[in-house]
C-alpha cells in the first residue's frame, strides 16, 4: 500500500506533490493545512484523505469560511496500515528540543509516526517508533524545496521514498 506523507501546506499546495498523492490510496497530512481546499485536492475517487489539525488551522489564522472544516479535525489519529500503525500529530505542542523523545512516548505502539510544525524533513529510523517528518508540502518556509514522503507498508515491512522539489517560478505557483 502506497501511503502519501505531507505537512504545512499553509493553503497552498505544490502541484508535483498533489499528482503523487494522487497516486496513493491514502493520504496523510499531519496539519497546517491552511485550507479546506486542499484536502479536497488530494481526494479522488482512489485516494482516502486522512488529516489532523495543526496550529494554523484556527479560524484566528485563516477567516474564511472552510475554518470550520479544518476546525473539526482531531489534533492526533492513528491509521491502521499493513504492517503496523501510523500516528499522526502536527506537533506544535511540544518543544522542539524534547518533540521526538515526547512523541515517541505518546504513540509508543506505533510502527511510525508522522509531524509535521518545524517544515523541516526527518527520518529517524531509531529508536522506534520512527519519525517521519515531510517537511512543507507547499512553500511556506520550504526548506531545500517542497517535498513528500511516500510510505510503502506491507504486512512485510516498511519503507520510505523521498521527494524533493525545486521551488517553482513565482508565475507557476498555483494551487491544484
Amino acid at each position: 500500500m502506497h501511503v502519501a506523507l505531507l505537512a504545512d501546506t499553509h493553503g497552498w499546495l505544490d502541484p508535483r506533490i498533489a499528482t503523487i498523492a494522487r497516486a496513493c490510496e491514502i493520504v496523510v497530512h499531519a496539519g497546517d493545512i491552511g485550507a479546506a481546499c486542499i484536502l479536497e485536492t488530494l481526494a479522488d475517487d482512489q485516494a482516502r484523505v486522512v488529516a489532523v489539525k495543526g496550529n494554523n488551522d484556527t479560524e484566528r489564522h485563516w477567516p474564511c469560511a472552510d475554518h470550520a472544516v479544518l476546525d473539526r479535525l482531531p489534533e492526533a489519529m492513528t491509521v491502521d496500515l499493513p504492517g503496523g500503525q501510523l500516528w499522526v500529530a502536527h506537533g506544535h505542542r511540544l518543544p522542539a528540543h524534547t518533540r521526538h523523545r515526547r512523541l515517541r512516548e505518546q504513540a509508543p505502539e506505533a510502527a511510525a509516526i508522522v509531524v509535521g510544525h518545524s517544515h523541516r524533513r526527518a527520518i529517524e529510523c531509531a529508536p522506534a517508533p520512527w519519525i517521519l517528518n515531510p517537511g512543507a508540502a507547499g512553500r511556506s518556509r520550504a526548506y531545500g524545496g517542497p517535498g513528500c514522503f511516500v510510505l510503502n507498508a506491507s504486512p512485510g515491512g516498511w519503507s520510505i521514498e523521498t521527494h524533493v522539489f525545486d521551488r517553482l517560478p513565482q508565475s507557476r505557483r498555483r494551487s491544484s
